[in-house]
């Protein structure tokens, strides 16, 4: 893939890590500023999520029949007006409604970003560039919340969405100028009449379904983690937020590392192949992560050695199951992966609620949620495995 395309494609990537994590510091100023709780303000991320899942759905159809570009745009002009509503939210209301709005525009770039690695790429080729597209979502929530803090510290949780919203037109310049129509003109675009039978057709293919299920409880385990952690770290045990990113992006250099390591292991082994054991690798890390949290040890290292296994290990199980699940879908890449990231992000959207539903005061509920997001991998990866069907 050229290396112009996989650079923007990386930057609408991390459309969605930005919005997540760089407002993650922010939590405390933003409960103060409402007159709420954190618990209250980890709803924002939920409603992001709900956003994320329902918005994917329309774009699919959309990208399929007027290709990449235009549904593109659209999204990432609704992404930097809700954006700026965000920074100006006079009421916890208007917030979520903001962030729901938000994220209906940022979804066009991950339902994009996919088709457009379908339509360039090959099965194997497809997995090697999801990987280095991992890159981006690793770096991003090391400087994410790192800046976050930084804006923070420099003039209040607003600026930070002001500077989504200036991220937001800078791509949208990208796109316009640097990024060509990558929908074959070799079919005719499918009709918007077709998209309830295809996602019909879909959600009865056993391969598609279950290798779409294992990325998606996966990354959802993450979410819960993203959702848990600013309690965990700056309020259980008592990080200053200024300090939180470094803690936040250490975790996240692993997923950077495992994603590159993954692409080298795609030389010697097809994805199929390498998902039989990083799923069980995801499940011990998991559960080592909800005993230690259960022995609520006093100090936090013990905590972030499971949590950067837990985390690490997704950036392996990730594009490997997202490329077994496009694979065959050439025709209709943008409804398979608008459905594909629906699932993950409704899954996303319950363990993050979870995270907030079942706070007591301690890192159980977070590591209790990852635990069995471990365990769907696992069972899920299982029955992927036994549909068969790819040849790769």
């Amino acid at each position: 893939m050229p290396f112009n395309i996989l650079l923007i494609l990386g930057g609408l990537s991390a459309f969605g890590p930005l919005a997540i994590d760089l407002y993650l510091p922010a939590f405390p100023a933003m409960a103060d500023s409402f007159g709420t709780d954190i618990e209250h303000i980890q709803l924002s991320m939920s409603v992001y999520f709900l956003g994320l899942a329902s918005g994917q759905i329309f774009y699919g159809p959309l990208a399929d029949r007027f290709g990449r570009r235009k549904p593109l745009l659209f999204g990432i002009g609704l992404f930097a007006l809700a954006s700026l509503a965000c920074a100006f939210a006079p009421t916890l209301e208007w917030l979520l409604a903001a962030r729901f709005a938000q994220a209906l525009g940022g979804c066009a770039g991950m339902v994009v970003t996919r088709a457009v690695v379908r339509d360039l790429c090959k099965p194997i080729d497809a997995a090697k560039a999801f990987s280095q597209l991992m890159l981006v979502m690793g770096v991003a929530p090391i400087l994410a919340p790192l800046g976050g803090g930084l804006l923070l510290k420099l003039s209040g949780w607003p600026l930070i969405f002001l500077f989504l919203a200036g991220f937001s037109a800078l791509f949208a310049f990208a796109v316009f100028f640097g990024l060509r129509e990558t929908l074959s003109n070799l079919q005719p675009p499918a009709p918007l009449s077709s998209a309830f039978g295809r996602y019909k057709q879909l959600l009865r293919e056993p391969v598609f379904m279950f290798h779409a299920l294992t990325g998606g409880v996966a990354i959802s385990g993450m979410f819960a983690y993203i959702a848990g952690s600013p309690f965990v770290i700056i309020e259980l045990y008592g990080v200053p937020a200024e300090h939180f990113g470094w803690f936040f992006g250490a975790i996240a250099a692993g997923f950077i590392l495992f994603a590159q390591f993954n692409s080298r292991m795609l030389r010697r082994r097809p994805p199929v192949k390498l998902l039989q054991r990083t799923t069980l690798i995801y499940l011990l890390c998991t559960l080592w992560l909800l005993g230690t949290a259960l022995w609520q040890p006093d100090a936090l290292w013990p905590l972030l050695l499971p949590l950067f296994g837990s985390v690490a290990v997704v950036a392996l199980v990730l594009p490997n199951s997202s490329a077994c699940a496009m694979a065959g879908h050439g025709h209709q890449a943008g409804v398979a992966s608008a459905l594909m990231g629906t699932m993950q992000f409704i899954i996303a959207g319950i363990t993050s609620a979870l995270v907030g539903i079942l706070h007591n005061g301690t890192a159980v509920p977070m590591a209790g949620v990852m635990a069995v997001c471990g365990v769907l991998v696992v069972l899920m990866a299982r029955q992927a495995r036994r549909a068969g069907g790819l040849d790769f």
